[in-house]
C-alpha cells in the first residue's frame, strides 16, 4: 500500500454529528436549558465543580414553581434528579431549592441540554425558513413559549408600571427571548443593564399574550 494511502487510513475519523432531537424532546430539553441559564452557578460549587454551561448537573432556584417545572421536565426526559430544600433568614425568610442530577447521569444530562439548547436556539434565531414544514411552523412558537416560560419562572422579574421585564446574565438567552417574542407576535426590547441584560414587553395586550402563551395547565407533582 502506498505511503499516502496509509497516512489517510491513520487519520482519526471525525465523528458524525448526533441526529437532531425530535420536537417533543427538543421542547423539553430546550426549556430545561433555558431554566438553568436563567440562574447563576451555585456559589458553594463554583470552586470544586467543572460547572460549564450546565453547572455540573446542579441548579438552584428561589422559587418552588421553577424547581417543580424543572423536575417535571427531567422526569419526562428520563433524567433522575434530587431535590433539596434549604431555608434561611431572620426577619425575611427565604427558600432555596437545589436540584442535582446524580453524578453517573451528569454526562448524559449535559449532552442532552447542550443538544436541546443548540437546536432550539438555531430554530428561533435562524428563521424564517422558506417552505417550512407544518411541524416546524407549529413547534417554533412552542419553543418561543418554552423560553419565555423558563424566564418568567426563573429569571429576575423587573416589573414597572408600563412594562414587564426579565433580567438575565446570559446574552444568548436574552436574544432568544427577543426573537421568541417576535414569533409570538409581541415586540420586545433588549437593553443592557448593570451586569445584566433586560428584556421587556409592554403592559397590556403584549404582556397578556406573552404570559398566556407561557402558561401551562396544572400538572401532577412528580
Amino acid at each position: 500500500m502506498a505511503p499516502e494511502s496509509t497516512a489517510l487510513l491513520d487519520r482519526p475519523r471525525q465523528s458524525s454529528p448526533p441526529p437532531p432531537l425530535d420536537w417533543l424532546t427538543l421542547a423539553d430539553a430546550f426549556e430545561v436549558a433555558c431554566l438553568v441559564r436563567c440562574t447563576p452557578p451555585p456559589a458553594t460549587d463554583a470552586r470544586r465543580l467543572d460547572v460549564g454551561a450546565y453547572r455540573g448537573g446542579i441548579a438552584e432556584f428561589n422559587r418552588e414553581d421553577a424547581a417543580h417545572r424543572m423536575r417535571q421536565l427531567l422526569h419526562r426526559l428520563d433524567v433522575p434528579v434530587e431535590h433539596e430544600l434549604a431555608t434561611g433568614g431572620l426577619r425575611r425568610r427565604y427558600e432555596l431549592h437545589r436540584l442535582s442530577v446524580p453524578r453517573e447521569h451528569r454526562p448524559a444530562y449535559a449532552t442532552l441540554l447542550e443538544a436541546g439548547w443548540r437546536q432550539g436556539r438555531r430554530e428561533l434565531l435562524g428563521g424564517p425558513f422558506p417552505g417550512a414544514s407544518t411541524a416546524r411552523r407549529v413547534w417554533r412558537p412552542r419553543l418561543a413559549a418554552a423560553a419565555w416560560r423558563a424566564a418568567l419562572l426563573a429569571g429576575g422579574r423587573h416589573v414597572r408600571r408600563h412594562s414587564l421585564g426579565i433580567r438575565l446574565a446570559d446574552r444568548d438567552l436574552a436574544a432568544v427571548l427577543v426573537r421568541g417574542a417576535s414569533l409570538l407576535e409581541v415586540p420586545a426590547v433588549l437593553r443592557p443593564g448593570a451586569g445584566c441584560f433586560l428584556v421587556s414587553v409592554a403592559n397590556g395586550p403584549h404582556r397578556v399574550r406573552i404570559t398566556e402563551s407561557a402558561k401551562l395547565a396544572p400538572a401532577a407533582a412528580c
